[in-house]
């Protein structure tokens, strides 16, 4: 597995970097959140837009991005449109996904940008070429709010965001056995090895808290923490995260 770095950031090696996601529905919202995130520490910022109640106006991204990266300074930042089918707040078309990505990305101020690979398989990979040529590291990500897939489903998602050609994979699964959280454990060694492509990997819900912790061991190159609402079930404050992952680095 190669390694990325993104400004000051390098992901792909040593302790999992903490990204914290800023989930406000206003302007000031957004960016009191992303002062507090980037004060507590945190090595990426994740602007889930979805959120915003102004995004169906995408002339409105580039200045938000612009006063994100005002407060955050240096930090990584991640542009992230979840959509409801995988967990987040947005129901437009599968058009207007693309135009708000593409105009996103835009901002030179943008690091990374999240694109759901499977929601138009063909379409998405496009996206994916598109983002890359304004400049922009593309995760491309795969979410399971309702269950585990089979360990099979979960290895061929990886291996087709692989061959998307993305620079980092995410795929994120909720469990509802202790099994569940070892075979996504097991999924994420296993295409650590196989693969190029960093991993972002979590078993969501207090279940899989644990998967949140020992990227390091598995192979997971990012975790996410809170300084606030949470984005996602399971997710850790900032600064319990961080503690638990300097006791649990390898000497």
């Amino acid at each position: 597995m190669r390694e990325i770095k993104v400004r000051d950031t390098v992901l792909g090696s040593g302790v999992p970097k903490i990204c914290v996601p800023v989930t406000g529905k206003k302007e000031e919202e957004i960016y009191a959140q992303a002062l507090e995130a980037a004060s507590a520490g945190a090595d990426l910022v994740e602007w889930r837009a979805d959120y915003y109640e102004g995004l169906s106006d995408s002339g409105n991204v580039c200045g938000i991005v612009e006063g994100i990266r005002s407060r955050i300074r240096q930090i990584s930042l991640i542009f992230t449109v979840r959509t409801s089918r995988e967990g987040g707040m947005w129901q437009g078309s599968t058009e207007d996904y693309v135009n708000i990505l593409q105009e996103a990305a835009k901002s030179p101020q943008l690091d990374l940008m999240d694109v759901e690979l499977f929601r138009d398989e063909t379409r998405m990979r496009a996206l994916i070429g598109e983002l890359q040529k304004e400049g922009k590291r593309v995760i491309a990500s795969c979410h399971h709010f309702e269950g585990t897939p089979d360990t099979d489903v979960m290895k061929t998602a990886l291996e087709k965001m692989e061959e998307a050609g993305a620079d980092i994979r995410k795929l994120a699964v909720m469990p509802h056995t202790s099994r569940d959280v070892l075979r996504l454990l097991s999924v994420t060694l296993d295409a650590s090895r196989q693969g190029e492509a960093p991993l972002i990997t979590m078993s969501m819900g207090a279940l899989g808290a644990v998967s949140r912790v020992c990227g390091q061991v598995f192979g997971s190159c990012v975790t996410f923490g809170t300084t606030g609402e949470a984005s996602a079930p399971g997710q850790l404050p900032l600064n319990r995260l961080a503690e638990i992952l300097k006791d649990l680095r390898p000497e």
